[in-house]
C-alpha cells in the first residue's frame, strides 16, 4: 500500500529545531533551553516555559502562557492561551488499517486548533486530526490528564474534568460539562448544555440540555432509581 503522504505515517523529529532565538521574538518571554522550529509564530507578551517544545510551522497567539516540558506542533493557538506543565499538543493520533501481515498506520495530516482564552492543564494530550483538525473552542478549560483523539471537536465555554478521554472524530456541542474519568466513544454527537456525570461512558449520541451518568450513560433520572434498587 503506498502512501499518499509519505512522512505523515509517524511523528518525525523536527530536523529544523533550534534555540529559542530571542532577537527574532523580542517580546517573547522564553526560559532556559526551549526549542523553536522553521517558520513559527509567537505573538506579543507570550511565555514559554523552560525545556518546552515549539515545532516548525506552530502559530501561537498574543498572551499566551506555555508551561514547561511542553511540545507542540502541528497546531494553531488563539490568544490568551494557558498550556501547563507537560501537555503534548498536535501530536498523531492512533489509526490503523488491517493489512495482511501487518498494520498499515493511517496517516495523520490534520491540525489542533485552539480558540481563544482555553486552558490545558498538566500531562494532556490532544492529537491531531487525521484528515480533517481536532479543535477546542473558546473559553474551554480542560483538567489534568485529558485525552483527545483524532478529530475530536470541543464547543465553546465547556469544562472537562480530569481523566476524561475523547475517542476519535466525536464533536461536543458548547458549555458541555464533563465529570473526571468519563469516556466518550468515538463518532458521536453531545448537544449544548449537556451535563456528563463522573465516570460515565457515553457510547450515543446526547440531545441538547440532558443530564446524564452511569455505564452507559443514561438520564441521570434513570440512573437514580436503578442506583436505588
Amino acid at each position: 500500500m503506498k502512501l499518499i503522504y509519505p512522512f505523515a505515517d509517524i511523528d518525525y523529529p523536527d530536523k529544523t529545531l533550534k534555540i529559542a532565538p530571542k532577537t527574532k521574538f523580542k517580546s517573547v518571554k522564553f526560559s532556559n533551553n526551549v526549542l523553536i522550529g522553521k517558520n513559527v509564530k509567537i505573538g506579543k507578551n507570550s511565555f514559554i516555559g523552560a525545556n518546552s517544545v515549539i515545532e516548525h510551522d506552530v502559530r501561537i497567539g498574543d498572551n499566551c502562557v506555555i508551561g514547561s516540558h511542553v511540545i507542540i506542533k502541528n497546531s494553531i493557538l488563539g490568544n490568551n492561551v494557558v498550556i501547563q506543565d507537560g501537555s503534548k499538543i498536535g501530536v498523531k493520533g492512533f489509526g490503523f488499517i488491517p493489512v495482511k501481515d501487518k498494520n498499515f498506520k493511517f496517516p495523520h495530516i490534520g491540525r489542533v486548533i485552539i480558540g481563544d482564552n482555553v486552558e490545558i492543564a498538566s500531562g494532556c494530550t490532544i492529537d491531531r486530526g487525521s484528515i480533517d483538525d481536532t479543535v477546542i473552542g473558546k473559553n474551554t478549560y480542560l483538567d489534568n490528564q485529558v485525552h483527545m483523539a483524532h478529530n475530536v471537536k470541543i464547543g465553546e465555554n465547556c469544562m472537562i474534568a480530569g481523566q476524561v478521554g475523547f475517542a476519535g472524530s466525536s464533536i461536543i456541542g458548547n458549555n458541555v460539562s464533563i465529570g473526571g474519568q468519563a469516556g466518550i466513544s468515538g463518532h458521536l454527537k453531545i448537544g449544548n448544555n449537556v451535563k456528563i456525570g463522573g465516570g460515565s461512558g457515553v457510547v450515543k449520541d446526547i440531545d441538547d440540555n440532558q443530564i446524564v451518568m452511569g455505564y452507559p450513560a443514561v438520564p441521570f433520572k434513570d440512573f437514580v432509581k436503578n442506583w436505588k434498587k
